[in-house]
């Protein structure tokens, strides 16, 4: 087999491992007021990655919890039923299983080093993944202030 679809089908299989590893992960490594997931400070609870304008395209992006039922939906119920800390904490695990797929993305390296590879593992973590980090930074912030104003309504 060629290196370069080597390289591919490694990343493929990372795409297709992410989700049952994310499913497996213990929940209670993940809350979103401790480092790293909580807000650093330049991310000004949010205010940081809004600037930015990630509210106008956020919503445009796939949402795997949409086609796979085992995922936790990513929506606030109409109800005001919302499990926020639910919600907060699966942004910490999406925000880890896609930092993780960054990272060991590079590994395709060690299969192939052209410069093909270079731009596909590029295409990866900049479009594959770092957006859906940067969507979990900005949603999290909002979510632990609704979580925070629910639990002082009760």
């Amino acid at each position: 087999m060629p290196p370069l679809l080597k390289g591919v089908f490694y990343l493929l299989a990372l795409s297709l491992l992410a989700h049952p590893v994310g499913q497996a992960l213990p929940r209670r490594w993940f809350s979103g007021d401790r480092w790293p997931w909580a807000s650093a400070p330049f991310e000004k609870e949010g205010r940081f990655w809004r600037k930015l304008g990630v509210h106008h395209w956020k919503d445009k992006v796939p949402d795997m919890s949409r086609l796979l039922g085992d995922m936790v939906k990513k929506r606030l119920a109409p109800d005001g039923k919302t499990d926020y800390a639910l919600l907060v904490q699966e942004t910490c695990v999406a925000e880890c299983v896609h930092f993780c797929l960054g990272l060991l993305s590079l590994g395709a390296f060690a299969l192939c080093r052209s410069g093909w590879m270079v731009c596909i593992v590029a295409v990866y973590i900049l479009l594959g993944n770092l957006p859906f980090q940067i969507i979990q930074r900005y949603n999290r912030p909002r979510l632990l202030r609704l979580m925070r104003k629910a639990r002082k309504a009760k």
